[in-house]
């Protein structure tokens, strides 16, 4: 059965693809080593999850240009869950990671099948913002031994990493690590700025190695690959297994998802093609699945791979697919240079990717913008930092849900009367513009969800305006604005209905969805208020109200701020 996409492969795609997909292999083939460093494992695997995650991706998921495979935030995911379990580069270690990716993978596939890829969405942007400044300072830190060329010991908290590295600085730096760190770094800082299509990493571990390789002989290297091909070698996890790293799994999936899913909306309108999220997931999920298989760790899509992509005139997955294919050619002619790689310069090469990672200028204007998301995002970069990155996202999630959930239970409650300085009367907030109002009926406006959340809230509103306000017996309510209502709400309005009916008022509501009114009708509320006390729009509805207001207190207004009053008892004939 034949991918959705590949009707649309032509021979003038096919050029495009296979330009891109040689692009894609040059530039995965530095990050693949870079990627396993950070996730604790020999460069191999980050090779290996750079050739089989993508072909998967690509096959069975949704978007046109996305690439999957090792991506940043996920391998320091995975190197914050397994490192406190065991060696980073041990064969438990590269197990667990392994097993890691097939209990990721399942995880989504069942997000996919019952189609709870929307749970993503409850990792908002503030979170990832302040999940991804704290991997990149883990990142940040885990690297430093390399670069530094000091013999510290691994795991633990940013704090407690810092703490044994400080103490492992003080025996000595060596300064030909250093020296091969910085000058890495210089240069894959230097290449974007001479043109920005250069492949920098590929270019600076090379100037990396050749500097090292000229200068110095005492480093230590990568070490030759053992295989430039995966082994097919399904994992069967224990019950154990499954226990310990199901939390780490549910946590890189639902990262993962997220960041496949927001890449393939970012490039959709790009491609002109639709985007399905859900055929994505399990699309993520088979890649993950599968790529265990292939001793693959976990992956997900790359934004800066997927611009890459794009930008070098890929049109359809093909491109992801030549690539992983391009990197397994590329590997076989160069396989013997990895093993000369100095570990400083893949220190230095990971230092810049984590220094990319931090978006200071978005940081900066959710500081500027939004004190609770930028609480949302110190309190998950603070969790990151200070425990670890898996209750990083959960803390920050939480807090979201709070106040999620906090302004759901305030939603907005406005007093309104016609504007007389306005040609057209319009109406505007009463309280707001000292605006005069009607002495008998008070008009009001409710936005929001009306649920057991936020009816205590209404009914704190009416017993303030029924003590501010004892005179405006009747009360219009305008619910435009109220997408949902359950139980609590309507008892809400029936209570305050029954209570100025005993004071000679009454309640009337404007609401003009059907199915809203349906579901009003539903909860018994228009039994208690009346069918007829439900109108289709404000002006209507005070038109029928006005001439049911008490003609003696008409008669003794002064304020006549309704067209209506004209005709009421004691106006102007003029």
């Amino acid at each position: 059965m034949m991918p959705p996409w590949a009707r649309y492969v032509t021979p003038a795609t096919l050029r495009g693809d296979f330009a891109a997909g040689l692009t894609g292999a040059a530039v995965v083939l530095p990050q693949g080593v870079a990627f396993a460093a950070i996730a604790g494992l020999p460069p191999e695997y980050g090779l290996y999850t750079a050739m089989v995650t993508p072909i998967v991706a690509a096959i069975f998921g949704s978007s046109m240009v996305m690439v999957s495979g090792p991506a940043t935030a996920i391998c320091a995911v995975v190197f914050a869950a397994l490192a406190p379990l065991a060696e980073p580069g041990s064969a438990s270690y590269i197990s667990m990671a392994i097993t890691l990716a097939l209990l990721t993978g399942a995880c989504q596939l069942v997000f996919g099948l019952v189609n709870a890829g929307k749970l993503a969405a409850f990792v908002s942007h503030s979170v990832m913002l302040g999940f991804t400044a704290a991997a990149a300072v883990l990142i940040g830190v885990s690297q430093l031994r390399g670069a530094l060329g000091v013999d510290a010991e691994g795991g633990g908290t940013v704090v407690e990493r810092l703490a044994r590295l400080g103490a492992a600085a003080r025996d000595g730096i060596s300064p030909h690590a250093l020296a091969v760190a910085g000058f890495t770094m210089a240069v894959a800082l230097l290449c974007p700025k001479l043109h920005r299509r250069l492949p920098a990493y590929l270019i600076a571990l090379i100037a990396g190695t050749a500097f090292a390789q000229l200068t110095f002989d005492d480093l230590d290297t990568v070490g030759a690959l053992p295989s430039v091909l995966p082994a097919f070698s399904p994992v069967l996890p224990s019950v154990d297994e499954i226990f310990l790293l199901s939390e780490s799994a549910i946590a890189i999936a639902l990262i993962g998802l997220l960041e496949a899913i927001t890449i393939g909306r970012a490039f959709a309108p790009r491609t002109d093609m639709p985007f399905s999220a859900n055929r994505e997931i399990i699309g993520q999920g088979l890649s993950n699945v599968i790529g265990s298989a292939f001793q693959a760790f976990p992956g997900s899509g790359s934004f800066t791979r997927s611009g890459l992509n794009y930008e070098s005139g890929a049109r359809t997955p093909v491109a992801a697919i030549v690539a992983s294919f391009a990197l397994i050619a590329l590997l076989f002619l160069i396989a013997p240079f990895v093993a000369v790689i100095p570990i400083a310069a893949v220190s230095g090469l990971i230092l810049v990717v984590a220094a990319r990672l931090i978006r200071a200028e978005e940081i900066r204007h959710i500081m500027r913008t939004s004190r609770s998301d930028a609480v949302i995002l110190f309190v998950t970069f603070g969790m990151g930092i200070l425990v670890d990155l898996e209750f990083a996202i959960l803390a920050g999630v939480t807090i979201s849900l709070a106040h999620f959930i906090h302004r759901t239970m305030q939603p907005r409650f406005a007093i309104g009367a016609p504007d007389p300085s306005l040609v057209q009367r319009t109406f505007r907030n009463a309280e707001n513009f000292n605006l005069p109002e009607c002495p008998q009926m008070l008009v009001c406006r409710f936005d929001g969800p009306l649920y057991f959340g936020s009816a205590e809230m209404l009914r704190a509103e009416f017993r303030r305006i029924a003590e501010e306000r004892p005179r405006q017996k009747v009360i219009l309510i305008t619910m435009k604005g109220v997408n949902d209502i359950d139980l609590a709400g309507t008892e809400a309005i029936a209570d305050e209905t029954r209570r100025r009916r005993r004071l000679g008022g009454d309640l009337y509501l404007v609401a003009r969805s059907q199915p809203f009114i349906n579901r009003l009708r539903r909860l018994g509320l228009l039994s208690v208020i009346g069918e007829d006390h439900i109108f289709p729009d404000k002006h209507f509805a005070v038109a029928q109200i006005v001439p049911m207001l008490d003609p003696e207190v008409c008669r003794r207004c002064e304020a006549r701020i309704f067209h209506e009053c004209a005709r009421a008892p004691g106006a102007d004939p003029d």
